[in-house]
């Protein structure tokens, strides 16, 4: 591994290691150029990994203080934690679900698609579809996607033959596993999934694709990548021109260093990446770096979730094979007449025993709890995952009432739902519910939404550089050599988990630097 002096200004100053970060690391290396990686988390392994769900929790989960307002679910109830996210190399991709779908073709047009509603701040992405498609196609191979590329589908678990008999019970048709980073077969030097479940925990077969055990070693071995583990970034600094010319972090000692830099990359996730920009004011950018548009932090998604568990007669074991190894796609599509504009996926959900209460149910402690649990084994679980409306008011600020551990302002995260949020998470649930009674359930409920695991858009892609932060690929509007690489730049989220679209857009915006810094532009 290299080791880059402080002062060489030459190198590119990544800040996080998630699937944006990790594998622009990867793919800057392998192209010559030399790569300061910042990670805020230690270092995991395979071997390290705990599948203790309460260990694990506190072995990979990013838990610093953060508040919240707004009248979503999620203040309600989880106030201490709006949003679930990893702090250790390799990022959300160590405990993520894997499932990855692509947007659809019209979701990259949501507002010539939906035309005008009242109370969004809908946009168009600034980058076409069959530009994002050829992305796409190198992401699944890089990933391993099943069901693409010859890469077979994952094996059927009971849970999944729940869902497709329910889902055929009510005449859907795009029913299958999933598509899915998670080997099936042998692939990339790494084993296949022996399906013994409760994955977002950390593989510890490594057949789930992540940067810890994949692009981060791969940038290694080139020898241009400098990786800091347990290094926080603080602020980006500039120089007179505007440009960014340094990254100040605390190491792991607590110690304050300063690195200089060519050009400045965050990957930091769609709350940490809007507030380093914040915190990083100067007289030149007073209200935080690349804000003249007052964009940064705003139009804030995380996808709308919500349970619906059936309990059955028989066992269902449902914690048997991948999380969410199973879809029914047909709701994806936009269709006004059901109420709402936009689409959902019905994705398979199972949750471990202890985490069930804490995570899974709307209800406290008392009889009518207990004979839920009393059913785990019973029980089958389905969850949405659908697009929400962006919202300018829906944003990340700073708290300058509450600081974190080293006196700087805590994360805000502001969510109002929009109608449509709400009309389009009743309609999947009464679905959802549709599908297991028509199974001769003995008895369904809905879940509480869980904290946002998929947060997006707050530092989105725009072709005005009035309604948002970046152009197409991911480079600030303001400042030339910073860029955002991670879910922030999606314009609008659509109803596909985001990874596969953030490692697309990154190996897309990879070959945009490398040229621009070959041109001596950047």
């Amino acid at each position: 591994m290299a080791r880059i002096d402080l002062n060489d200004d030459g190198a590119v100053v990544i800040i996080g290691s998630g699937a944006g970060g990790g594998t622009l690391a990867h793919e800057l290396t392998r192209r010559g150029i030399q790569v300061v990686l910042l990670e805020a988390g230690k270092r995991q392994s395979m071997a390290s990994f705990s599948q203790v769900p309460g260990e694990a929790f506190q072995q990979l989960t990013w838990l610093d203080t953060r508040t919240q307002s707004g009248n979503w679910g999620t203040a309600r109830d989880f106030p201490g934690l709006p949003a679930w996210h990893c702090k250790t190399v390799g990022g959300t991709t160590v405990h993520w679900t894997a499932s990855t779908p692509r947007l659809e073709p019209w979701e990259l047009r949501a507002k010539s698609t939906y035309g005008h509603v009242p109370g969004t701040s809908l946009i168009d992405w600034p980058i076409s579809y069959p530009e994002l498609k050829n992305y796409y196609l190198l992401a699944e191979r890089r990933l391993g996607v099943t069901r693409r590329n010859g890469m077979p589908g994952l094996p059927a678990s009971n849970n999944f033959k729940v869902m497709h008999a329910g889902a055929k019970k009510l005449g859907y048709k795009r029913v299958h596993t999933g598509h899915m980073a998670i080997n099936s077969r042998s692939h990339d030097g790494r084993g296949f999934c022996i399906q013994q479940g409760f994955c977002v925990q950390g593989c510890k077969m490594g057949a789930k694709w992540s940067t810890l055990y994949t692009e981060i070693p791969s940038a290694e071995a080139t020898g241009k990548l400098d990786l800091r583990i347990e290094c926080r970034a603080m602020r980006i600094e500039h120089g007179n021109n505007g440009r960014v010319n340094a990254v100040v972090y605390r190491d792991s000692q607590g110690q304050e260093q300063r690195q200089k830099a060519r050009l400045v990359c965050v990957a930091g996730n769609g709350i940490e990446t809007p507030r380093l920009l914040l915190l990083s004011e100067s007289a030149k950018f007073p209200q935080g770096l690349a804000n003249s548009s007052d964009q940064v932090g705003r139009n804030y998604c995380h996808q709308i979730v919500g349970y619906i568990w059936g309990i059955f007669e028989k066992p269902v074991y449902s914690w048997r094979g991948a999380t969410v190894a199973g879809v029914v796609e047909d709701e994806v599509l936009n269709d006004p007449q059901r109420g709402f504009v936009g689409g959902y996926r019905i994705e398979l959900v199972a949750l471990d025993l202890p985490t069930m209460p804490q995570v899974g149910l709307p209800y406290g402690w008392g009889r009518d709890f207990a004979s839920i649990m009393e059913e785990y084994r019973n029980i089958a679980g389905l969850l949405i995952n659908g697009e929400d409306m962006p919202r300018s008011e829906n944003r990340i600020t700073l708290n300058p009432k509450v600081k974190d551990a080293f006196g700087l302002p805590a994360a805000n995260v502001h969510v109002d739902e929009h109608p449509n949020d709400q009309a389009l998470r009743k309609h999947a649930q009464g679905q959802m519910s549709k599908m297991y009674q028509a199974l001769g359930a003995k008895r369904t409920f809905p879940g509480p939404s869980l904290p946002a695991t998929h947060n997006t858009c707050t530092a989105r892609m725009s072709a005005d550089p009035r309604d948002g932060v970046t152009n197409g690929w991911g480079q600030t509007h303001d400042i030339p050599n910073l860029f955002i690489s991670d879910g922030s730049m999606m314009s609008t989220p659509g109803s596909a988990n985001p990874t596969l679209t953030i490692v697309a857009l990154v190996l897309r915006q990879a070959e945009y630097i490398g040229r621009q810094m070959a041109a001596g532009k950047i």
